[in-house]
């Protein structure tokens, strides 16, 4: 392997500019058997991998992820920020996965990705694929070989770093030429035997461009070897540029399977094309498809120019992981750790439109945020390079500093130090929803396939940012009716001290009908806290009418059985379909005593002074909303100076996978350890300990309450 040897001896040292990246790479896949792979160099004081070399495939096929944010959900970013080898089986694990490598290359192959890393520091990532055909296991040597050459490979990245001699991007492995002449083939005999052969034959290299085509191929596609040698067939012959002819030259390569299509060639002749891949190229072969005339399709249409594979499946990696977007701060970061690095930008800032001006939602990238504040508050009447791009709703690209200066010549909106931009308008459904600003450290053409994806990026930007706005507006609306419905403060009786926690669900609205309460009345007070079934407005609005029913039943002294019979009236008289649970307490610190009432509710946990905690079986009735003479049995339980209740919802101990049983069980240990702690910091401790809590599937709320002997 490149760079240092395997056992005692001389070190083996690459020469002064031998290619040690291409070299490494090709000498790994030889090793492993695999058929192609790619060398990942993670840049320096920036989260971001570059592909310096490919093998084995066109680098067209990677083109999504030549450059890569290292948080980035794919398998080459994993192992470089988790240091450990990443093992992908096949098309299905692939999906399952990594949906947007899925997306793009939706081929059966096996991968595998491994960290460039010494103990001090990781240098990058490889990755190398298989056909589909490789066993779902990684074996052992494979694993091994594929672990050392990574290993050899950092070293002497670490060598060339310390004697500051950085390494970067190499020619690919295995680009063949063209040869463009057909006696490549080996002697003359073979080349006129071939050419009598009554079906075509064609040789493609691994950038799918022709390098051979016999005579009968020639007659079967319409056109003269002169003007198909050297290029592409979905190029050179028109009624072949359908983007599903160049899938399956993509197929058989990364799968190294045979692949078929057919084909119709005007006006009314089915082609047969059979694909052989090889890891050099490709052999097809040709043939009239005699048994298809009556194929359920159309023929493929002619386009304009060749098709553009490359840009499509860029568009379609992005597009998925801005699926994943949530709310505007999601947006930005996803644009940061997916968009930028992939188009090579620096820095981005993120405008939107509202009330007539700009204003900033977001950006990254920019050493200094005042240099952002630029942005914020520009009026759309200003003539400034995002304004027009908006007004407009066509993207501006300024290569330059020179070019930006030529036609904005007071540009106050344009940030220093930067030295090119793209001003990429975002129009969701017809309407202007802001402006997206790339920012180049350097000089950068925008050529117009660049343009285009870039364009259509936007467009893909626009559509997330327009729900993530509406989801943040709702959001706020949601935790402002919350907030609203739930007490802002509570007011403990004299003898019990209280503190309580909330948690919405961190999906959808995040606004349900869980809610808690404390409410004095003389001598004695009540708890409360139960659950109404969903997670809307309408949970919430019902929540607050339940939460008002139990305060004046509460405040005319009626007792804790008769506050559940009524609030369960209450709620079928409103004539909703849905039900709630509710935990009710009438507490008399005094006394040392309190009184529950159980409609359907969690039971709660009582922590005794000595510690020890026991989960109360209450007797108790069904939910609320569901009889109308339902009965509410009551439990009087002992409340000794320094017992501590714990009243909850369902969403602190209900969660995938969890026996609800081990859920109490393991609150109680807490409890049995901790529970002497001051109240808010148990609170903390309750919700930090309980794994439902942390993932936010329901509402969770808790109230604790502790009996001091101050009554």
């Amino acid at each position: 392997m490149v760079g240092v040897s395997d056992g005692p001896g001389p070190r083996r040292v690459a020469p002064p500019g031998q290619p040690v990246l291409s070299l490494a790479l090709a000498s790994l896949l030889e090793e492993v058997g695999a058929h192609s792979g790619a060398v990942y160099l993670l840049r320096p004081e920036e989260p971001v991998l570059e592909m310096a070399v490919m093998a084995g495939m066109p680098r067209a096929f990677a083109a999504p992820w030549e450059r890569v944010g290292l948080s980035a959900p794919i398998p080459v970013a994993e192992a470089a920020r988790e240091r450990r080898l990443v093992w992908v089986s096949g098309e299905e694990e692939m999906a399952r996965r990594y949906p947007r490598i899925s997306v793009v290359l939706p081929y059966p192959f096996a991968l595998a990705a491994a960290p460039v890393a010494t103990e001090r520091a990781v240098y990058g990532a490889v990755f190398v694929t298989w056909p589909g055909a490789h066993p779902p296991q990684l074996s052992d040597r494979e694993r091994d070989h594929l672990t050392a050459a990574c290993e050899r490979l950092a070293l002497r990245l670490e060598r060339a770093a310390r004697e500051e001699r950085p390494l970067g991007r190499e020619p690919d492995v295995l680009a063949v030429p063209v040869s463009g002449v057909a006696g490549d083939l080996g002697t003359v005999e073979a080349a006129r035997m071939v050419s009598r052969l009554p079906y075509g034959l064609m040789s493609l290299d691994l950038h799918g461009r022709i390098g051979f085509a016999n005579p009968a191929a020639c007659e079967l596609l319409g056109r003269p070897a002169g003007e198909l040698l050297g290029t592409l067939p979905w190029v050179s012959v028109p009624w072949l540029n359908d983007p599903m002819y160049e899938d399956r030259y993509r197929a058989a390569l990364m799968s190294q399977q045979v692949t078929s299509f057919v084909a119709l060639r005007p006006p009314g002749e089915w082609l047969s094309f059979r694909l052989y891949p090889s890891t050099t190229g490709l052999s097809v072969r040709i043939s009239r498809a005699r048994a298809v005339a009556d194929m359920a399709r159309g023929a493929a249409q002619a386009g304009p120019g060749p098709s553009r594979l490359v840009t499509i499946s860029q568009v379609l990696g992005l597009a998925g992981a801005l699926t994943e977007a949530v709310g505007v701060q999601d947006v930005v970061q996803l644009v940061w750790d997916e968009v930028a690095p992939s188009v090579g930008s620096q820095a981005l800032v993120l405008l939107r439109a509202q009330g007539g001006r700009l204003h900033v939602l977001g950006h990254r990238g920019y050493p200094d945020a005042h240099v952002v504040r630029r942005f914020d508050g520009l009026p759309l009447s200003e003539r400034t390079p995002g304004t027009q791009a908006l007004n407009s709703g066509v993207p501006a690209f300024f290569g330059s500093r020179e070019q930006l200066e030529r036609l904005y010549p007071d540009r106050q909106e344009t940030p220093d130090g930067f030295a090119a931009w793209a001003y990429l308008p975002l129009i969701a459904s017809g309407r202007p929803v802001g402006t997206c600003v790339l920012a180049y450290a350097e000089p950068h053409a925008f050529p117009a396939d660049e343009r285009a994806v870039l364009t259509s990026l936007g467009g893909l930007i626009a559509q997330a940012l327009e729900r993530a706005l509406l989801y943040d507006a709702k959001h706020r609306l949601a935790h402002g009716l919350q907030q609203a419905l739930l007490p802002h403060s509570l007011t403990p009786p004299p003898g019990i001290e209280a503190a309580a926690r909330y948690l919405p669900a961190t999906h959808g609205m995040e606004i349900g009908g869980d809610f808690y309460d404390l409410v004095p009345s003389h001598p004695l007070a009540a708890a409360v806290i139960g659950d109404v079934q969903g997670h809307n407005v309408t949970a919430a609005g019902l929540m607050g009418q339940i939460r008002t029913g139990v305060r004046a039943y509460t405040t005319v002294g009626q007792a804790p059985h008769e506050v559940m019979s009524s609030t369960n009236r209450l709620l079928i008289d409103l004539g909703t379909d849905l039900f709630a649970s509710c935990l009710y307490l009438r507490l008399d610190p005094a006394r040392g005593r309190a009184v529950m009432a159980r409609a359907g509710h969690p039971p709660p946990l009582l922590r005794r002074p000595d510690g020890r905690v026991r989960v109360l079986d209450l007797a108790g009735g069904p939910l609320l909303g569901i009889e109308a003479e339902a009965v509410y049995p009551t439990t009087e339980v002992s409340l000794a100076p320094g017992a501590v209740l714990v009243l909850y919802t369902d969403g602190l101990v209900e969660s995938p996978g969890v026996d609800i049983e081990d859920a109490l069980a393991g609150l109680g240990t807490l409890l049995a350890d901790v529970g002497d702690q001051p109240l808010e910091s148990l609170a903390d401790e309750v919700l930090r300990h309980s794994a439902a809590a942390r993932q936010r599937v329901d509402d969770v709320a808790v109230l604790l309450l502790r009996a001091r002997d101050d009554a």
